[in-house]
C-alpha cells in the first residue's frame, strides 16, 4: 500500500487485545479435564484460529459432538476465558490512540473476528469502544472461516470500501492468508506468533509487537 488506506479492519483476539493464552488455557482446560484428553500447551496453541465448533473437530474429529454439544463446550470455555481474562483485559499499547485518531479523521472500521458475538461483545463493551466500529462480522456472521476471505470481504462491503483500500490488522499466519485472499495489505502484530511464521506471504506492510511504533503514526497521515 503506497497510499494511505480508506478502511481500518481489525482482527481482535491477538491483534487488538492480547489474550490468546487465555484463549489456549481456557481450551486446554475442556478439553483435558472434561474431554478425556492429555493435550501439551503446544499441541493447542497450534489450534487456536477459527470458529469453536472448527477447533473442536479439528482436534476430536467432526463425529465426536453434536451441534448441541458443541455449543455447550464453545459456551463453557468463553466463560472460562472472560472470567480469567477479565482483570487483565485491556487494548494493546497505542491502540487507543490510532482508534480515536482514524475516529476524528472519519476513517470507517470494522472488526472482523472469528470471535462469536458473545466474546466480541466483552471487549467492546467492557473497554468502551464500541461506537468506533461501523460494522462487525463475527463467526456468527460468515459460513467459511478464515483464511476464506469471506470474514474480511464482508466487513470491506458493510464500510463500502473497495478491499484494495483496505488495511487489515491480524496476528496469526491463517488470518494473514484471508487477507491476502481478500486482496487486502495487512499489517502483523506478533503477539502470537513470529515473523518467520508469515514468510510465505507477500502482502504484509509491517510487523510489530504492538501499535506504538512510527508505521502507525504515519498511517493516517
Amino acid at each position: 500500500m503506497t497510499k494511505r488506506p480508506r478502511a481500518l479492519i481489525f482482527d481482535m483476539n491477538g491483534t487488538m487485545i492480547n489474550d490468546m493464552d487465555y484463549h489456549t488455557k481456557a481450551w486446554q482446560r475442556i478439553f483435558n479435564e472434561e474431554l478425556g484428553g492429555n493435550f501439551s500447551w503446544d499441541e493447542v496453541k497450534v489450534q487456536m484460529y477459527g470458529k469453536n465448533d472448527e477447533v473442536l473437530e479439528r482436534v476430536f474429529g467432526a463425529q465426536r459432538f453434536t451441534e448441541e454439544e458443541k455449543k455447550a463446550l464453545s459456551f463453557a470455555k468463553e466463560q472460562r476465558y472472560q472470567q480469567e481474562y477479565l482483570p487483565q483485559l485491556a487494548l494493546l499499547p497505542g491502540l487507543a490512540n490510532l482508534l480515536e485518531e482514524a475516529h476524528q479523521q472519519q476513517v470507517p472500521m470494522a472488526i472482523a473476528s472469528a470471535a462469536i458475538p458473545f466474546n466480541i461483545d466483552f471487549v467492546l463493551d467492557n473497554l468502551n469502544i464500541r461506537h468506533y466500529f461501523k460494522a462487525i462480522v463475527s463467526a456468527d456472521d460468515v459460513l467459511l472461516s478464515k483464511p476464506h476471505p469471506e470474514t474480511f470481504l464482508k466487513a470491506a462491503r458493510l464500510l463500502q470500501v473497495d478491499p484494495i483500500d483496505c488495511l487489515v490488522f491480524e496476528d496469526v499466519p491463517k488470518g494473514a492468508e484471508a487477507a491476502l485472499n481478500a486482496g487486502m495489505p495487512a499489517a502483523v502484530l506478533t503477539t502470537t506468533h513470529q515473523r518467520e511464521e508469515f514468510a510465505h506471504l507477500d502482502h504484509i506492510l509491517h510487523f510489530s509487537a504492538d501499535f506504538t511504533d512510527n508505521f502507525f503514526a504515519d498511517l493516517l497521515k
